[in-house]
């Protein structure tokens, strides 16, 4: 099983390890490296907020890009400190639990492509929805080189990316999409906190769901109140909506 994750715009504000080196998926450093120059570049740009898309009281967040490559890093799983990762609470899972998340968790991220959370990277702030020049689109950038990562793994795909990091892989009708409602709308804190919760009752089972309708039934009996929806062709994922109450 795999489970796909966003990072998250909080981040720790520093690290105490070793300068950004050896990363989990090598085959991408020479993409990292490309993207952590383009971004170095873009942030020293006087219209460097436009370009990131970032607003004037980020301002301070240019001065961390632009010293990436010596920064002190800390491990993924300290860095992202979102609404995800705060119900995901990574440093309370047991030891099982733990050695699976190693296993399962992927993170998707604009700069580095994908990461584990064991991975040694510095704060930064990037999204992979910025055309970051001279690469352009960075969901389209790193598209097919995470593509050759990650179609050969087997298993169930559990996606509970936002639609900014979906566009990065696509893995088609052996992964399942879980959206988060309630009163039929989309609300942007609690569908990320529901998906920390989901990725973490995944990890805390003692199997891994191995089709759509086990997830649908972990959940349901976790007490969710959900809905299956097939795919509309073996391109497209499965849909696993969770209806939460008022």
């Amino acid at each position: 099983m795999l489970i796909l994750l966003p990072p998250s715009e909080g981040k720790a504000s520093e690290g105490s390890g070793p300068p950004v080196g050896e990363l989990s998926f090598p085959a991408l450093d020479r993409s990292r490296r490309r993207v952590m120059n383009a971004l170095v570049r873009a942030s020293k740009r006087r219209d460097a907020l436009d370009v990131l898309g970032l607003t004037p009281g980020l301002a301070g967040e240019l001065a961390k890009n632009v010293g990436l490559k010596t920064a002190p890093t800390l491990p993924a799983a300290e860095l992202y400190t979102g609404v995800l990762y705060d119900n995901l609470a990574l440093a309370t899972l047991s030891a099982d639990a733990r050695e699976r998340a190693e296993e399962s968790l992927v993170i998707f991220s604009g700069l580095w492509g994908v990461v584990k959370i064991t991975d040694l990277i510095p704060p930064y702030r990037l999204s992979m929805g910025v055309n970051l020049p001279p690469l352009g689109g960075l969901a389209a950038f790193w598209r097919p080189q995470v593509t050759k990562q990650l179609d050969h793994v087997p298993g169930l795909v559990v996606d509970l990316r936002s639609s900014t990091y979906a566009g990065a892989w696509q893995p088609g009708d052996r992964s399942v999409t879980v959206r988060v409602f309630r009163d039929g709308k989309v609300i942007s804190h609690m569908a990320k906190a529901t998906r920390g919760e989901i990725a973490r009752a995944l990890l805390s089972q003692d199997t891994d769901p191995t089709t759509p309708e086990d997830l649908t039934k972990l959940l349901d009996d976790l007490g969710h109140t959900v809905t299956l929806t097939t795919p509309t062709r073996p391109s497209r994922p499965w849909t696993l909506d969770v209806h939460l109450s008022s």
